[in-house]
This record gives structure tokens, sequence and C-alpha cells, in this order.
């Protein structure tokens, strides 16, 4: 057994005994029931639940493989871009080489989405998905844990408490990457923990740090594993946050009141309308591996970030909510605006409450603002 059983995603031969587990949860029917007939009676839920399982098993019984299981989840992620985009965009996979893992690091702006969209752009350019970085927050229930492990998905111990239990975690968790890569799987980490609900993205050096803690006593310098991590960042750029008004209220609050406490299946709300809200056009670019002299976490972030920022393209919102707030800003205008984008972003805007408008248009203007400064 090695140090990382319980992060691990799952392998071929754990796919058809969790599948099976799943099916006999009744709080994952539940879950799914809900999500499938949305908008529905409660009433009306519950006399169809009988349905939505037995169409579960048929359609989970012949899955036998974590590959099974990838094409599976892109056939409802097509249906889910199809719902909720106006246009999905890539760039920068030509940066990429097929047969080679990478590691990549992101702007995180939605739990669920972000790498979704990820894996989305790799599987469509005939590339391996990548495995992803998961928080244990977010998987506090065991069917939660077990379908993203089925999907990729390796544990990030948040909930860790003391010094030597954090180190420990993080040790194992750097050991993980540095496996996964080993064993040809490309690896996905958001650039810091929780999302960027202010539209600033930036690095956080721990995770960097985080990276070469397995590596400490290898021999390896730090600059020459960071080479070896081929670290890609990626910017992902939505045009409609389906959580903005959601964020809104946090920010607001913790403004405020000081601080912001979450109530109970907030996290399950947030991931839900961030999959079923829509997006409008959403764009993913991926970077160039870093390279060169990389000598310690701080220039390795810089470097992350200034990839991101040059990369993140601007939206209509992102350009309208600058110009409400600077006027300057319409000098970095990349594309004309429709009077039909002008209205369905203020109408979101009208959506605000008076005192959190100020909030709603830095979560969109921040990027472009940001992109002014010299």
């Amino acid at each position: 057994m090695t140090n990382f059983e319980d992060i691990r995603p799952y392998n071929d031969d754990e796919v058809k005994p969790t599948i099976k587990r799943l099916l006999n949860d009744s709080e994952f029917i539940d879950t799914i029931s809900a999500f499938k007939l949305s908008g529905k009676l409660k009433w009306l839920r519950t006399l169809l639940r009988p349905l939505v399982k037995h169409r579960l098993h048929k359609e989970l019984r012949s899955i036998n493989s974590v590959q099974a299981v990838q094409t599976l989840c892109e056939k409802y992620l097509h249906k889910v871009i199809e719902t909720t985009t106006t246009e999905l965009s890539f760039s920068g996979l030509e940066n990429l080489s097929a047969g080679r893992p990478y590691f990549f690091i992101s702007n995180h702006r939605d739990i669920v989405m972000d790498p979704a969209f990820v894996n989305f752009a790799l599987y469509h350019h005939g590339m391996e998905t990548a495995q992803l970085a998961i928080g244990d927050n977010l998987i506090q229930k065991p069917f939660v844990s077990d379908l993203m492990r089925l999907n990729k998905c390796f544990i990030v111990k948040r909930s860790a408490t003391g010094v030597r239990e954090k180190l420990q975690a993080f040790t194992d968790l750097s050991s993980y990457i540095r496996h996964a890569l080993d064993t040809g799987n490309s690896t996905w980490i958001a650039q810091k923990e929780g999302r960027a609900k202010d539209g600033l993205d930036s690095t956080d050096p721990a995770i960097i740090k985080m990276l070469y803690m397995s590596q400490r006593k290898s021999g390896m310098s730090f600059s020459d594993y960071m080479n070896w991590l081929q670290i890609v960042p990626v910017s992902i750029s939505y045009e409609y946050n389906p959580c903005d008004q959601m964020i809104c209220k946090e920010l607001h609050e913790t403004r405020t009141t000081g601080s912001y406490q979450k109530v109970e299946g907030e996290d399950i709300r947030s991931i839900t309308t961030g999959i079923t809200g829509q997006k409008g056009n959403v764009h993913v670019a991926f970077g160039k591996p870093l390279s060169g002299d990389l000598p310690d976490a701080e220039s390795v972030a810089a470097q992350i970030d200034d990839q991101i920022l040059t990369q993140y393209r601007f939206h209509a919102s992102n350009q309208i909510a600058a110009e409400l707030s600077n006027t300057e800003a319409e000098k970095l205008r990349e594309q004309d605006i429709s009077e039909e984008q002008k209205t369905i972003f203020m109408q979101r805007l009208d959506n605000c409450d008076e005192g959190m408008k100020d909030i709603f248009l830095a979560m969109y203007a921040n990027p472009v603002l940001r992109k002014m400064k010299p």
C-alpha cells in the first residue's frame, strides 16, 4: 500500500464495485433525481425516483473502466455546454504534445467547470484527460467522494489540522503528483485555494512550494524539478459567472460584518449553479510549459500569473464593467459590444442590490483594470 491510497483516483478494477455502491446509495439516487428533475414539483420527483434509479442502472451497468467513465462524463458535459454556453473556444493546444504528461495550473472561477473545460479541450484534442485536484471540503459525503474518484480526481486534504498533520498531507499530495506524472498522467490544480471571487487571479506560492516538498531529499534542485514538471498555465474566462449574485452577497457580508458563514449545502448549490447556469462565451487558453531558471516559488508563481493574465480573453461583460468603472478601459477593448450584450449585462447588474453593485462591477472589471496597470 502506498502512502496516498486514500487520496488517489480509482483504478479500473475499482470501477464496478464503486458503481454498485453508488446505485445502492439512496442519497446518491435522491441527488441525481433532484438534478435530472429540477423544476418539477417535489411530489412528482418522488414519484419518478424509481424510474431515475432504473435508468441509472441501465446506463451504468456496462461501465467497467475509468476510460468508460470519462466517455460517459464527456457526453453529459457536452449537453451542459450546449445548454449553458453561447460559444466555447480554445487556444494554445498546439503548445502541447500528445503522449507526455503535464502539470496544468489554472485560474479558479468555478468549482467543477474549470477542470471540466480543461479536460474537454484535452479530450477533443486527442490527448489523455488530466487527473484533477479537489478539496476534501467538497466531498464530505461518501457518494460524492466515490463520484469524484471515479472521475480521475485526487483529494487535497484541506481539513488537516495541526502542523504535523498538515505537513504530512502536503508531502503526500506532493508525492502523489510526482507519482501521477511518473506514470504518464497529467494533473490539474487551481492556482490557489478557493475561487477568485473578485476577478483577481493570482497564484499562491505555497502551492508551488508544496510541489517540491517530496523532492527535497532527491538531490534534484528546485529549478530542475519545476522544469521536469512541465507546468502549463491555463487561463479560463467566462462571459458570465452563474454564481455572481451568490458571490456578491458573500463578499458584501464579509465587507460589512467582517466574516461570512456558509450555510449547510451551500457548496453543493454553488456546484449545481455553476454547472447549470448561463455562462455566455467561454475561452480556455493553454500557455507554454515553464522552462529556464526557476529559482524559487515566487518566481514560478509570477511566471504563471503573467501567462494567465496575458492569455485571458476579455468578454463583453469584462469590457462593459471596466468602462463603467474606468472610461480609460475602452483602450483595451478587444471587440465591438452589441446592444444585446449591453442589455444582458445591465439586467444582471440591476439584479444586484444597490449596495452590492460595486462588488458586481469589480468582479467583471478587474481582469481588464489589472491589465491596464503598468
